[in-house]
């Protein structure tokens, strides 16, 4: 079995594969005071809850965005099941290229998710992935990595907007009733909800124009369950993408 960790900035994503077969998700929260130990503790007792024994875990691959965490949880693996982690960098083994400016300085996330999209689509795609920070990533038809675009994630922005001011309240982000709230809440809803629906149409229009070529979408992380049917564009929609690419570049570089 294969253990795969995505570290984000808010949360770690574990998953663990049986040869394709994804067993479970999970998820730890992201926290830079902790140690390997404390990490080890809960990385075992979340395998033991899916039934999963530290002996039947012969590989693991990681992804990480936080780096100074990374050691930490490399270190817990190592300890609980005697492997040594695939770290996603830049010279591992993807079957994709990176020509963006500085590529040693791309987000593993955005690497694995690459990877995975690459394997979906056979033409040029966008993947957008809506965590911490909402990104865009193009990608054309002969699988490289172009670019795309970073913006403030929906959590940054709700939050900047009640810090900010003085009467908005702290609110759930459940769809709204129509783009015209009737009060301050519904508004609220309506501004982050349908605006970032809306700002994902558009950035994903203006890629295309700029590609020269229509893209396949594909979406994953965060809101993006409850923001991708506001959207007028064609998404699809895969919570494990990540995960799937993790599994896909460990296959690529165990043998090494």
């Amino acid at each position: 079995m294969v253990l795969a960790l995505d570290i984000g900035n808010t949360n770690i994503t574990i998953g663990v594969y049986d040869g394709k077969k994804l067993l479970f998700v999970s998820r730890m929260a992201t926290d830079c005071s902790r140690m390997e130990d404390q990490y080890a503790i809960e990385l075992r007792d979340i395998l033991d809850i899916y039934g999963i024994s530290m002996r039947d875990v012969d590989g693991a691959v990681i992804s990480s965005v936080v780096p100074p965490l990374t050691v930490f949880i490399v270190r817990a693996i190592r300890r609980l099941t005697g492997v040594e982690p695939i770290c996603v960098g830049p010279k591992t083994k993807t079957g994709i290229k990176n020509k963006i400016e500085h590529p040693e300085l791309t987000g593993a996330d955005i690497i694995v998710g690459c990877v995975a999209a690459s394997r979906m689509f056979d033409g040029p795609c966008i993947i957008l992935d809506m965590g911490t920070a909402t990104t865009f990533e193009v990608m054309d038809r002969d699988k490289n990595m172009l670019g795309g675009a970073i913006i403030p994630g929906v959590g940054i922005s709700l939050d900047a907007l009640t810090r900010r001011t003085a009467q908005l309240p702290r609110i759930s982000l459940e769809p709204p009733k129509s783009v015209i709230g009737n009060n301050t809440v519904e508004g609220m809803r309506s501004g982050i909800l349908l605006g970032t629906a809306c700002m994902i149409d558009g950035m994903i229009e203006r890629m295309e124009a700029e590609l020269g070529e229509k893209c396949e979408v594909i979406a994953t992380g965060g809101l993006s369950r409850e923001i991708v049917p506001l959207c007028k564009r064609s998404i699809r929609f895969c919570d494990t993408l990540l995960l799937e690419g993790l599994r896909i570049i460990y296959d690529e570089n165990k043998q090494e």
